[in-house]
């Protein structure tokens, strides 16, 4: 720990992102990224916003790209605001919404950079148990509280919360912020954001990480109330004004408007998913119902670790939490066909 540090910088526990080996080339099915490239109309917006413009600043409110949002998601222009990944949304939210010394709940089994913002933000966070089927306890979200925090599809559990759960919360928090983090929505759950023009307290935070196979240009949307979305600028103009650059928003405008392609890659993720899902059950895995890029499983006979470790020397990465309650599972993202079999394969190898 160095002494240059501030007391800040001291205390946090930062967030533990999956590994990035580079010792050898491995199929990686760790950190949810899609199998699939981008949309082929994505890759020739890039290529077009690579000009002179670069020595411009963008467009601080990132208009072309709310405007293609706006028509995808059927909202107001002024109820969405891009930024630079739903991490980092996140984190303005945290600041915009949640006071110290106002517990902010979230369970106890969900995106462990929930936990960090509040450490960072130095916001008292309460962790709500999932009961032991993992699911999210709603009635213990209508208590007192300085806000909620609800990642659904869960992770790492994949599980769902149908809508009429969220409604329930919504109504019975009426005077703090309600964040629902849907990173995972589009394979399989339906979205809240039929319910924002109703809940003005609602915020729903959508990355084009995963379904729409972008990870590595960083760009996400918030979506709200005009009133809480003010709120999110007020933050992120007090950081940095310009969050998204003229490459990630020329592409991710592109990749908002090729609905064909993003519905033709999210449907062999999940096509693969159920697949992967009715073989790994077959061989003796217990399988939680996933609506998300990923399964969290377990074996009743080979302990998590014990899978992680031998799959890793089979040159398969996928993610292993050594924490209580889920340290025997592991969480797997979907890959391709070709993918999910030569890791069918490598765990039958161990296994039998």
């Amino acid at each position: 720990m160095s002494k240059y540090w501030s007391e800040l910088a001291k205390r946090l526990e930062p967030y533990v992102p999956g590994e990035q080996p580079k010792d050898k080339k491995y199929i990686k099915l760790n950190t949810n990224e899609n199998p699939y490239p981008p949309s082929p109309k994505v890759l020739e917006a890039i290529r077009k916003a690579s000009n002179d413009d670069l020595r411009l600043y963008p467009d601080p409110d990132c208009d072309l790209l709310r405007e293609a949002a706006s028509d995808y998601y059927g909202l107001k222009k002024e109820q969405i605001f891009a930024g630079n990944g739903s991490d980092e949304l996140l984190a303005f939210a945290f600041a915009a919404f949640f006071d110290n010394g106002n517990p902010v709940f979230f369970p106890d089994i969900t995106y462990t950079f929930y936990e960090v913002y509040c450490n960072f933000f130095n916001i008292t966070p309460k962790l709500i148990p999932l009961d032991e089927n993992f699911n999210v306890p709603v009635d213990e979200f209508l208590k007192p509280n300085g806000g909620i925090v609800l990642a659904n599809p869960n992770a790492p559990t994949g599980k769902y919360l149908d809508l009429s759960a969220i409604r329930k919360i919504l109504e019975h928090n009426t005077e703090r912020a309600v964040i629902i983090d849907e990173a995972y929505i589009d394979f399989g759950g339906e979205s809240a954001i039929s319910l924002i023009n109703m809940y003005p307290n609602l915020m729903i935070m959508h990355t084009l990480s995963k379904s729409r196979s972008l990870a590595g240009l960083r760009v996400g949307f918030a979506l709200g109330s005009e009133e809480m979305i003010e709120g999110i600028k007020r933050v992120k103009n007090s950081f940095n004004s310009y969050t998204v650059d003229r490459i990630a928003m020329a592409a991710a405008s592109e990749a908002m408007k090729d609905r064909e392609y993003f519905d033709k890659t999210r449907n062999m993720v999940i096509q693969t998913r159920e697949k992967t899902t009715e073989k790994l059950i077959k061989m003796g895995f217990n399988v939680l119902p996933s609506k998300a890029n990923f399964i969290f499983v377990s074996h009743p006979v080979y302990q998590g670790a014990q899978l992680y470790r031998e799959l890793r020397n089979k040159g398969i990465l996928v993610r292993y939490f050594n924490k209580p309650r889920i340290d025997n599972f592991l969480r797997i993202t979907i890959g391709t066909d070709e993918d999910m079999n030569a890791l069918i394969n490598a765990l039958d190898n161990i296994i039998n």
